[in-house]
């Protein structure tokens, strides 16, 4: 299943976990307090942000409402990234919160805008180059695929143990390193946020409700 965060800090790690470094005193991860608070808000978004992709499919839910809605989603995704590099926790904990509410929003008007969710034999995951690999039983179970915007590759169980085969160091690095990952194509759709790597401006024209 596809598991993709909220925001996405520039690679730099602190413990096992992407964030920007503190910029000033007033960072929200200047102190180990700090960074475990901040740190749970933001693990509950990127929950709700697993669930939700979980049962819509990688990178679906966005394109499933109005272009209105998408563009409020997308303010929402910048501002988590502004508080994640440059807010206080204050902002973290807010930005966190009104995150999850965005998620919920868009899963409540695609539930009653009538979009299926995935379907329970197609597994989805986002590749690191923004397109979709989804995985099905069978060619049968192909049908079930719902494309809507994103290139999506579709991959059979059947296809798969091929490529495995072919590639056969792959099946052997599985046998005694766990965790290979394997990416390709590209989707058609690209994600706004991915062409903007730093939120030091803010959104000087922010619509004018909130989530």
């Amino acid at each position: 299943m596809a598991t993709k965060p909220a925001y996405k800090p520039k690679p730099v790690m602190i413990g096992d976990t992407v964030v920007r470094p503190p910029i000033d005193e007033r960072s929200w991860s200047r102190t180990a307090g700090g960074y475990i608070a901040g740190r749970a808000y933001l693990d509950g978004a990127d929950e709700t942000a697993a669930e939700m992709e979980s049962k819509w499919g990688a990178d679906r839910l966005r394109l499933l409402v109005s272009s209105e809605l998408r563009e409020k989603f997308d303010r929402q995704r910048y501002l988590l990234n502004q508080a994640v590099w440059h807010g206080e926790l204050e902002d973290v904990r807010r930005e966190a919160n009104r995150m999850v509410t965005a998620w919920l929003s868009l899963d409540k008007v695609a539930t009653a805008g009538g979009h299926a969710p995935l379907s329970r034999e197609v597994w989805e995951i986002g590749l690191s180059d923004g397109s979709v690999a989804a995985i099905v039983p069978t060619d049968a179970h192909a049908r079930l695929v719902n494309g809507e915007g994103r290139q999506v590759a579709v991959y059979t169980l059947d296809e798969i143990a091929q490529i495995l085969n072919r590639y056969a160091e792959i099946s052997r690095a599985k046998l005694v390193i766990p965790g290979a990952v394997i990416t390709a194509v590209r989707r058609s759709i690209d994600d706004p946020l991915d062409g903007i790597h730093d939120t030091s401006i803010g959104l000087d024209d922010p619509l004018p409700d909130g989530w």
